[in-house]
């Protein structure tokens, strides 16, 4: 059988799928030419750049796998593919610890002015060292805050634990319980249970000083103009999850009023083309959908989805 891994697989990815007797080809198709090139393939699996939508599913009368490094399945027609007899299987688990550490590269940076500091000291470091300084003189610490976390799945719950461990009390805001502790594992294979508290949403916008995002992507903003009133005051937001959840244009009014200190994007509602009120708002800091995009986060993703291929197509 014959594998298009379309977006990239890890080596090791690659290597357990050749072992079980699969080709794997990494060469990337553009998206407007796999209608003609796709249906030579028994299986394709995407990261989150190419889309397998209805129209691309009907051209492929072979196609027997979809696999999505990653979580988010939302560039698949997952029903309409599951429908034709097509298995789809993603890998939620892999890059969880990846994305909740980006989460905090943006809030550590966010609270300590980094974002802006790195734009500024190169252009005035020199002529203005002492007004930078002044500018930037009234960071704080995340110990003893309360991080809000808006959607606990695998990734809410590794951010959750993050948080703990640098101190912060955890609010979570979910559609289904949640449980009332996290076993936190600290250096030395030491664990302890550390509790959480589970609140309705609104109650989670008023309280939490900042807000981390893990939802999939909806038909509206989970956070939009009417949710903005009630966040306090100078909180923190950060949106790893999909672009789209936040309502980018109220986020960009709440930035400038000084309702939002600063904003931690790591997704964005047009991508690959964010809007340049984000890109050049002086309160954001900006990653280019890089959550998953560590070492350890791709070879997980590459062995796990591996194992789901050849699980799935050898039986």
């Amino acid at each position: 059988m014959k594998i298009l891994a379309n977006d990239g697989i890890d080596p090791l990815g690659k290597l357990l799928l050749e072992k079980a007797g699969f080709t794997v080809d990494t060469n990337h198709i553009p998206q407007e030419e796999l209608p003609l090139k796709l249906p030579a393939y028994d299986a394709i699996t995407v990261r989150s750049a190419t889309k397998v939508r209805q129209a691309l599913i009907d051209v492929c009368p072979n196609l027997k796998l979809i696999g999505r490094g990653g979580v988010g399945m939302d560039n698949i027609d997952v029903d309409y593919a599951l429908a034709k007899g097509i298995a789809v299987v993603n890998t939620p688990a892999a890059s969880s610890l990846s994305v909740a550490e980006l989460v905090f590269a943006h809030l550590l940076g966010g609270v300590r002015f980094l974002y802006d500091a790195q734009r500024k000291m190169p252009l005035e470091g020199d002529t203005n060292f002492g007004g930078l300084k002044k500018a930037y003189a009234k960071g704080v610490e995340l110990r003893g805050k309360t991080l809000g976390i808006v959607g606990f799945g695998r990734i809410g719950k590794e951010t959750a634990k993050v948080g703990l461990g640098l101190g912060m009390d955890v609010m979570v805001s979910d559609l289904f319980e949640v449980p009332a502790a996290l076993p936190l594992t600290l250096s030395g294979g030491i664990t302890v249970d550390v509790p959480i508290k589970q609140v309705a949403l609104a109650e989670l916008l008023q309280n939490a000083d900042f807000i981390s995002l893990h939802v999939p992507f909806t038909d509206k903003p989970i956070i939009g103009k009417d949710e903005f009133e009630l966040l306090k005051p100078g909180v923190g937001l950060v949106n790893a999850s999909r672009g789209g959840v936040i309502d980018e244009l109220a986020l960009i009014d709440a930035l400038n009023s000084g309702k939002v200190a600063f904003a931690g994007l790591d997704v964005f509602e047009n991508e690959p083309t964010p809007r340049k009120e984000l890109l050049t708002n002086p309160r954001v800091s900006l990653t280019p959908h890089i959550g998953a995009a560590t070492n350890e986060a791709q070879e997980r993703i590459g062995e796990e989805l591996a194992n789901l291929i050849i699980q799935t197509l050898k039986k």
